[in-house]
C-alpha cells in the first residue's frame, strides 16, 4: 500500500530529487526559479534548451566546462529518471515522499533559500521520510549533537550524556544528528535510551542502511523516531551528499552542538550552515591534547560559537527571548558563601591547631573586641570555629569540607 499521494507535483518533485544523487545540485535553483513543474519540463528537453534555461537563470556556475557540456549531463541523467519506478521504489521502501504545502513540511526549510556555500544550498524539493515521528512538530524544538566518526571516549559520553539529559522531562527536546559512527551515533543512542524523539538525517537512500555498522542503530531509529533524506531509494552517499545533508541538519535545529571535531570535520560544515541561518552554535570543549578538540575550542577562541558543558547550557540558550533560566554562575554552594565581613576575617586569621585569645584574634584581624567576640559565636554555631577551656579559639575544619 502506497504511503504517499502521488499527485502531479509531488511526482515531478521526487524526479527532480532523483537528479541529486548525480550531484546535479542547480536544479534546486532552476526548480526554485521555474517552480517544480516548469523545470522538469525542461530539463526533458534538448541539451541546448537546458543550457539556454541554465543560463538564463544564473545557474551554471562551473565555468570549467565547455559550453554545452552541461546541458548535456543533464539531458542524459533526467532522460534516465523513470517517474513510475520512482515512485513504485519510494512506495516499496515504505517511505513517504513529503513535500512544501504537506502537514509534516517543516517551515524552517524555507530560510536555505538565501544561504549558499561551496555551490550548495536552496530548498530541497522535498524529503524521503520513515518512522512514526511528525517531522515538522519534532523539529520545532530540535537542537543538532553532531561531530566526528573518530571521536573519543570522552566525545561519545558527552554526546550521550547530551542527548539523553536534553529529551528527558516536559520541556525535552528532539536530537537531531546525522547516524554516522562517533559522535552522531553516540547522541542517537543516548536519545533513543531515554525513549526520546531523535532524527538521523542521512546522504543516501533510506533503502540503505549507512554505514553498514550502524544498521541496527539506525533500524531504531526507523522503528521509534525519524529518518530523513534528500535522495531517492537506491543513492549511493558521496562525498557531495554529506556536504548537502549537512545543510538539512542545521536547518531543521533551532542550534546546533560541536561535541568533537578535528580541524577538518563535517561537523565545523554544520555549524557554518547553522550560523549562516541565524541558528545558535554552541560547542563543548575536551582535552587540550585532543586532535577532536581543535574545532570546538577554535569555534569557542573565535566568538563563532558558545562554550555549553551540559545541556542546561544549551536550553538556556535555546529558550525563547526573556525566558531563558539563570544559570548558577558560582558553581555549588559553600560555607564560606554565608559568611559576613567579620565572619570572614576573623576566621581567616584563626589558627588550626594552637589558639588565641578573643584579644590577640581582635588585633590580628582588626576587628573591635565586641564585634570579633560576636563573630567567633557565629563561627562556633556553623562549626567551623571552637574555643577550648582557656578561652583560646581556633579553626575547625567544616563536615562537608572533604
Amino acid at each position: 500500500m502506497s504511503n504517499n499521494d502521488w499527485t502531479d507535483d509531488r511526482l515531478t518533485r521526487a524526479c527532480i530529487g532523483a537528479l541529486l544523487k548525480y550531484g546535479a545540485t542547480e536544479v534546486l535553483g532552476l526548480a526554485a526559479r521555474l517552480g517544480p513543474n516548469a523545470a522538469w519540463q525542461l530539463l526533458r528537453r534538448s541539451a541546448q534548451d537546458i543550457e539556454d534555461g541554465l543560463q538564463a537563470t544564473g545557474l551554471n556556475p562551473d565555468e570549467q566546462r565547455p559550453p554545452g557540456i552541461r546541458g548535456q549531463a543533464f539531458a542524459a541523467w533526467a532522460a534516465s529518471v523513470d517517474p513510475a519506478e520512482v515512485a513504485l521504489a519510494t512506495d516499496k521502501a515504505g517511505l513517504r515522499f513529503v513535500v512544501p504545502g504537506d502537514d509534516e513540511w517543516p517551515a524552517r526549510l524555507a530560510d536555505l533559500a538565501s544561504t549558499s556555500m561551496e555551490r550548495l544550498g536552496g530548498v530541497p524539493v522535498g524529503l524521503w521520510v520513515a518512522g512514526p515521528g511528525h517531522l515538522a512538530k519534532w523539529c520545532k524544538q530540535g537542537v543538532a549533537l553532531v561531530g566526528s566518526r573518530a571521536s573519543t571516549r570522552y566525545g561519545e559520553a558527552v554526546a550521550f550524556n547530551l542527548a539523553s539529559e536534553l529529551v528527558r522531562g516536559k520541556d525535552s527536546w528532539t536530537v537531531v544528528s546525522g547516524g554516522a559512527f562517533g559522535i552522531d551515533a553516540a547522541s542517537h543512542r543516548g536519545a533513543l535510551a531515554l525513549d526520546g524523539r531523535t532524527i538521523g538525517l542521512f546522504a543516501n537512500g533510506l533503502d540503505l542502511n549507512y554505514p553498514p555498522g550502524n544498521a541496527g542503530l539506525i533500524q531504531m531509529i526507523k522503528t521509534s523516531g525519524l529518518v530523513v533524506s534528500e535522495l531517492p531509494p537506491g543513492s549511493n552517499p558521496t562525498k557531495h551528499g554529506f556536504l548537502a545533508r549537512n545543510r538539512l541538519i542545521a536547518a531543521l535545529s533551532s542550534g546546533t552542538v560541536v561535541v568533537e571535531a578535528a580541524a577538518r570535520s563535517g561537523a565545523r560544515n554544520t555549524a557554518s550552515w547553522a550560523a549562516m541561518m541565524g541558528r545558535v552554535v554552541m560547542a563543548v570543549p575536551g582535552p587540550v591534547t585532543s586532535a577532536m578538540s581543535v574545532t570546538p575550542h577554535r569555534l569557542i577562541r573565535d566568538s563563532q560559537a558558545t562554550l555549553v558543558a551540559d545541556s542546561d547550557d544549551i536550553r538556556a540558550l535555546l529558550a525563547p527571548f526573556g525566558q531563558s533560566p539563570e544559570l548558577p554562575l558560582g558553581g555549588a554552594p559553600r560555607w564560606q558563601d554565608g559568611l559576613s565581613g567579620d565572619q570572614m576575617v576573623v576566621r581567616e586569621v584563626l589558627p588550626g591547631r594552637a589558639g588565641m585569645s578573643v584579644s590577640e584574634v581582635a588585633l590580628a584581624s582588626g576587628v573591635s573586641v565586641p564585634r570579633c567576640i560576636e563573630a567567633l559565636r557565629g563561627l562556633e554555631e556553623l562549626g567551623v570555629a571552637a574555643v577550648n577551656d582557656l578561652g583560646r579559639w581556633r579553626a575547625c575544619r567544616p563536615k562537608d569540607d572533604g
